[in-house]
């Protein structure tokens, strides 16, 4: 049986996988194993929820919210917030867990959910497994006073807003920038953090009425937010994803600034500092070739761990290390956050913008990128993927052609029922040429 938590809590299809009885038995085993592990400090436990703009999510808030308090937990309701937010949330308003429902990037109809423990780490994979094994099991439901109680609080948010712009190293005044919310949900967050630190700001994708998130704007669909970049005559342009913990950027140009660009001029700015711990990005396997032969100039070490921030986030935890991401965009700055968060990255990008005086555009160029090709198959079982031989002998013909030019990376999704197929080489043709073919035998090979 495969494990209900992937690489970022549990996700699918909204009422058809994640339905209202699977939140609210997660939420009761989440209960159960984080009180009786004595992770929960006071007399009450206590608990934060969040949740991103789709429709589903307000009956899942419900379910997971119903769950606890009939497990005995107060839960304080901070409505349409980042994912990040609730992470700083459950730090800092003496909370001992958080929940986040969102399916972050995913289409409208997925939904998932997300637990943080009392520091605002996501819960690790151990952890993961006793609440999925503690599903639906008996328990002695607690009585009259000692069940949990439910309230709103919707100013929670400006404890979150506060803090991330006091962060930024430089202040934005003089720029003008495209804020692209995704209609999800940092669409009043992501403009309001810019202005406060002195950006003019032209916002779209910021009309979210819980059916549009990510539909034709945000992270994973940048190309509107990069023409209105040009089109605005601004200096750049950001756009979040649904949950806003990822940032893609724009440049003055209306060129597209991935994460790995992002992190590579962020560390450039605190290797400068003196403040770049160990003098180490932490990036995934995915990251492009080119942020680590640009670090290497600057004296900077990449280290690599597998796709996944939780897995970048524990390698920054365990050796020390203060910044780390993903190409897709997430971003950890772990003196500022315990997780990736957007509108954070984007007020340091900017940050550094303004502070060199040099454009984005000028910046990017510094984290040059080798021609990448990548392939999402669909449709596919992706549990064969490390096993097919047949498909293990054309990956490895791949790295042969392109053994000191290039390399090849393929790799079952974590989130979705795909697998990925990336190719990085001298060319872009040659990228584009060995990704088809090795989509092509993936498709052929793991047919369902």
């Amino acid at each position: 049986m495969a494990r209900l938590f992937g690489t970022d809590g549990v996700r699918g299809v909204a009422n058809q996988d994640v339905t209202v009885e699977l939140a609210l038995d997660l939420a009761v085993a989440a209960a159960h194993v984080l009180g009786q592990e004595g992770r929960f400090t006071g007399p009450r436990p206590k608990a934060v929820i969040g949740r991103d703009p789709r429709a589903s999510g307000e009956f899942l808030g419900a379910a997971v919210s119903a769950g606890l308090a009939s497990a005995g937990v107060d839960v304080i309701d901070v409505g349409v917030v980042p994912t990040p937010a609730v992470a700083y949330l459950t730090q800092t308003m003496d909370v001992d867990l958080g929940v986040m429902i969102s399916a972050s990037h995913n289409p409208m109809q997925d939904n998932g959910i997300k637990f943080f423990d009392h520091s605002g780490y996501k819960l690790d994979d151990a952890v993961e497994d006793r609440i999925e094994s503690r599903l639906r099991e008996p328990w002695q439901r607690p009585l009259g006073a000692s069940v949990g109680r439910l309230s709103y609080d919707g100013h929670a948010i400006d404890a979150y807003l506060d803090h991330i712009v006091t962060t930024v190293p430089h202040r934005l005044d003089g720029l003008r920038v495209v804020v692209d919310g995704a209609n999800g949900a940092a669409w009043q967050i992501g403009p309001e953090a810019l202005r406060r630190a002195g950006a003019e700001v032209i916002v779209i994708g910021a009309s979210p009425d819980g059916i549009n998130i990510n539909h034709g704007y945000g992270a994973t669909e940048p190309r509107r937010m990069a023409a209105a970049t040009v089109g605005h005559w601004t200096n750049a342009g950001v756009s979040f994803d649904g949950d806003a913990d990822r940032c893609i950027a724009a440049d003055d140009n209306g060129e597209l600034v991935d994460g790995d660009q992002i992190m590579g001029i962020l560390a450039a700015a605190l290797h400068e500092r003196g403040e770049l711990k160990g003098d180490t990005l932490v990036a995934t396997v995915m990251s492009n070739l080119g942020l680590t032969l640009a670090m290497e100039k600057l004296g900077i070490t990449v280290a690599r761990t597998s796709v996944g921030d939780r897995y970048v986030l524990e390698e920054m935890r365990a050796n020390g290390h203060n910044l780390g991401g993903e190409q897709s965009g997430h971003v950890v700055m772990l003196d500022h956050a315990s997780t990736g968060d957007g509108t954070l990255t984007a007020l340091h990008l900017l940050s550094r913008v303004a502070q060199t005086g040099k454009s984005l555009s000028e910046l990017a160029a510094e984290i040059p990128r080798l021609p990448q090709a990548l392939v999402n198959v669909r449709g596919v079982d992706k549990s064969r993927a490390a096993t097919d031989e047949v498909l293990s002998r054309a990956v490895a013909a791949a790295e042969e052609e392109l053994a000191g030019s290039g390399r090849v990376l393929l790799r079952a999704s974590g989130t979705e029922s795909m697998v990925r197929v990336m190719a990085e080489a001298a060319t872009q043709e040659q990228a584009d040429e060995v990704t088809a073919r090795l989509a092509q035998v993936v498709r052929d090979r793991l047919a369902i």
